[in-house]
């Protein structure tokens, strides 16, 4: 008598023993995991690349920010030799507008960021300070 050395030994009959392979439709279903993380790695560089993007965004911002209140400070102080020279280091497609009114100093950055490549979207950016002029 030919007996199952599998029986009792939880493995049912008609399922692959270890180094036996399945049916052709588990073979078949082998590339679709490949398929599967392709995708999905391809899902995480985008994404990846887009926040990088916004970073890049948000620091910009930050130095149109700096920039602002720099300008402003200096223009409150009366020294126009170091508001000149400040706005020569603002980025590259900034706006600086200076506008005073009575004791208070109002300055705008604006630009149109591009931070990577021309043919990307460009955002809008604007940062503003506002400081009491010094008393001369």
């Amino acid at each position: 008598m030919i007996t199952d050395s599998t029986a009792g030994r939880g493995n049912p009959a008609g399922q692959a023993r270890p180094g036996q392979r399945n049916s052709g439709s588990d073979r078949r279903q082998a590339g679709m995991v490949t398929a599967e993380l392709a995708f999905a790695t391809l899902g995480a560089a985008a994404a990846l690349a887009l926040l990088a993007w916004t970073l890049s965004l948000v620091m910009l911002l930050a130095r149109c920010n700096d920039l602002a209140t720099a300008v402003a400070r200096q223009e409150a102080r009366g020294d126009a030799a170091a508001v000149a020279k400040i706005i020569q280091q603002r980025p590259v497609g900034a706006r600086v507008i200076v506008r005073q009114k009575s004791t208070e100093i109002f300055v705008t950055v604006e630009m149109a960021a591009q931070p990577w490549a021309d043919w990307l979207p460009s955002v809008p950016l604007s940062a503003t300070a506002t400081v009491l002029r010094e008393p001369a």
